[in-house]
């Protein structure tokens, strides 16, 4: 699309032309006017012009004057003059300024079809030159960023290549600093788009030629001038920006060849930014002090897991904040956090191998675990370390707790198979397993599938049809060999369970055996 500016003191002339362009089948995308070259060159700062169809003789300032002051302010833009035939020498002046033609007084609609026609394809031809340098330049470019950022990483690269991307920056790689820097998160906050911003930002500290992009992601690094010694200049513009970002800025480097271990520095000290929640940046001096050898508290930790299993929820979060005490962890390198978050995870699976069984659709969690980095800072990964270990502690609870009711309840059911024949209730099993009443009456029911007083009945009834199909007792001895105060009360349970009274059992059990010896004479 072309934007065309039309310069003429005369209205109808102006309108004229406008209308003719407005006819034309070309691409036009704004047409402006103006009265003079004065009104012109504020259109021309204003927009963005392409091409200007121009009088020359207009009060003020004339078309001459207009395409000098023009060339002068670095518009680019092509220029057609109107005039008559009396103004030809300034239509030959014109055209040594750089205008692509003229067009005689009055305008013809073809002759202005035809010039504009010509001026535009060579606009266009420009144009798309001038964006496939652009694209070539920005390829480039990405490639030399794709192989510092290879290099910075620990690719191999050879003493010319060095050597030649040195002499491409050489103030940069004379004295540099990387700078790592990610967006600040929160659990469940959508993930940011900020890099950009924070590259353009530090473009705008450093300025372009002390400042070079080698990564976007996971994280923002960049190289950039360390003769800028305000190290807190950075951070400051990024949260005048709104943007909270952990910035950890590397020692002064001099030379390419140190960039992998700067970029080896620059991670070590995004890590201890973990450690060091309340700075927004961090620098080597932060971390120096840090001490490099250490135990790691086991007899703490083993204490903490030995309340795995208990209903003390409230002394386990207090154990692990004591564990992760943030003096403590401040004062060792950042692997001594890392080396205690390894011991409690491994911890963890030891006792999620016992309950697994127990635990059918239920799990931990514990992949989530392995990685402190995969949290936007410590906080985040402490909260749900202690998240599993409470669910850790609920589900072995739990199990412990079926563990020990099994125990009971085979104790319960020996104990009434033993003395179903003597008085017996509810009362007196749940006192022999030594188990609150309401409480053993419930687990009774959900682990039996029938309660005590049912189950106690059915018991009885099965001793009772062996006693009256394979003895001579009578009915009311029967009741009593299997725990019934009265007959009356035996003969109604057993007629409610079998449909029938105890002595048409016992006929029928008889008649039943008298045709079975006497099938087996038959055949003998």
């Amino acid at each position: 699309m072309i934007n065309i500016l039309i310069v003429d003191d005369q209205k109808h002339i102006r309108d004229g032309l406008q209308a003719m362009l407005r006819q034309f089948p070309l691409q036009l995308d704004n047409i402006y006017c103006a009265v003079n070259g004065i009104e012109a060159l504020g259109v021309l700062r204003q927009h963005s012009i392409q091409l200007v169809i121009t009088d020359i003789r207009m009060p003020d300032m004339d078309g001459l004057m207009l395409m000098a002051q023009s060339k002068e302010e670095r518009f680019e833009v092509e220029y057609l003059i109107i005039s008559g035939f009396s103004d030809f020498a300034y239509a030959q002046k014109a055209i040594e300024l750089g205008a692509k033609g003229y067009l005689l007084k009055p305008v013809k609609r073809e002759d202005l079809q035809t010039a504009v026609e010509h001026v535009a394809h060579e606009i266009k031809t420009r144009q798309a030159l001038s964006r496939n340098m652009e694209h070539i330049s920005r390829r480039a470019q990405e490639t030399d960023r794709k192989e510092l950022s290879m290099y910075m990483q620990g690719a191999v690269s050879d003493e010319a290549w060095l050597l030649q991307t040195q002499q491409q920056n050489p103030k940069l790689w004379s004295n540099y600093r990387l700078c790592l820097l990610r967006e600040e998160l929160w659990i469940n906050q959508p993930g940011a788009h900020s890099s950009h911003s924070m590259e353009s930002i530090a473009y705008r500290i450093y300025g372009k030629q002390g400042c070079i992009c080698l990564q976007h992601r996971p994280y923002l690094v960049l190289a950039v001038d360390a003769s800028v010694d305000d190290t807190g200049a950075f951070p400051a513009a990024l949260k005048a920006s709104q943007i909270d970002a952990i910035t950890a800025m590397t020692s002064p480097q001099q030379g390419l060849k140190e960039l992998p271990r700067s970029y080896i520095q620059a991670l070590e000290l995004y890590r201890h930014s973990y450690l060091f929640p309340e700075k927004s940046y961090i620098l080597p001096t932060h971390i120096q002090r840090l001490e490099q050898q250490w135990e790691l508290p086991y007899e703490e930790l083993y204490a903490l897991f030995q309340l795995v299993g208990s209903k003390n929820s409230g002394t386990i979060t207090q154990g692990i904040s004591k564990i992760f005490h943030k003096d403590t962890l401040q004062r060792y390198h950042i692997q001594y956090t890392q080396q205690l978050c390894r011991a409690i995870v491994q911890m963890l699976e030891e006792y999620v191998r016992v309950i697994r069984p127990y635990m059918g659709e239920e799990a931990l969690d514990i992949e989530c675990l392995r990685n402190l980095f995969d949290y936007p800072g410590i906080r985040d990964y402490i909260q749900a370390l202690q998240q599993q270990l409470l669910r850790l502690n609920q589900f072995y609870y739990e199990y412990k707790c079926s563990y020990r009711n099994s125990q009971d309840l085979n104790e319960a059911i020996r104990f009434i198979h033993e003395s179903y024949h003597k008085p017996l209730d509810l009362a007196m099993v749940s006192n022999h397993v030594s188990l609150n009443y309401a409480y053993f009456s419930n687990l009774f029911k959900k682990n039996i599938g029938k309660g005590f007083a049912e189950y106690l009945r059915d018991v009885r009834l099965d001793k009772a049809r062996r006693l009256l199909a394979e003895t001579d007792h009578k009915i009311v001895e029967v009741a009593t060999m299997v725990g019934y105060e009265s007959y009356k009360s035996f003969t109604r349970a057993f007629r409610d369970v079998m449909d029938m009274q105890p002595t048409e059992y016992r006929q029928m059990i008889r008649r039943k055996h008298d045709r079975e010896e006497k099938y087996q004479d038959t055949a003998l």
